[in-house]
């Protein structure tokens, strides 16, 4: 059984395909790092988060995507899924603020359940060479990079749930519903 937290949070699976990551991706709300499957209340995630991205030739190129997932549902097992910000032409070494920022960031809202945020870091073939999404709801991430000719070489994901939310179950996916 592996014990990678993208496998074992389902962000491998559910939102991507297998991937070998290459490249360094630090997120930080308010001085908080995520750590895979680390809990944010709302209040905690209000402002768009320090998006640290490694590599070593600032001639390479990355897009980040953000998207919040609803938890799934029990009748047809489907998630709902709420696209947060999009980032493309983001340069090696520096931080997502040297991007440009084709979908500016939302931050969850979680009305009830638990949401898992994930954030996904793409490399891309050129700089330029993404555009924006047609939709904002129901976005896929394998679509989006296959349309793009993007490359996941890194992700990161967190949960959140609504600020009167205590503890309770983490997100998971249950294969029997």
């Amino acid at each position: 059984m592996s014990r990678d937290p993208l496998i074992l949070g389902h962000v491998v699976g559910d939102v991507l395909d297998p991937f070998a990551r290459s490249v360094s991706l630090g997120v930080t709300y308010k001085n908080r790092l995520v750590i895979n499957g680390s809990e944010f209340k709302p209040s905690a995630v209000v402002d768009k988060p320090l998006v640290q991205v490694g590599g070593d030739d600032l001639r390479i190129f990355y897009t980040l995507c953000e998207m919040s997932e609803k938890e799934r549902h029990r009748a047809d097992g489907s998630l709902t899924d709420g696209f947060c910000r999009l980032v493309t032409d983001i340069p090696a070494t520096t931080n997502a603020s040297f991007g440009r920022e084709i979908v500016c960031y939302e931050c969850p809202r979680p009305a009830s359940g638990i949401h898992r945020v994930v954030l996904v870091l793409l490399r891309q073939i050129g700089r330029e060479t993404v555009f924006t999404p047609e939709m904002r709801h129901n976005f896929s991430t394998r679509r989006f990079a296959m349309e793009h000719y993007l490359v996941p070489v890194a992700a990161t994901y967190y949960n959140c749930q609504r600020e009167a939310g205590t503890g309770g179950r983490r997100f998971i996916r249950d294969d029997r519903c």
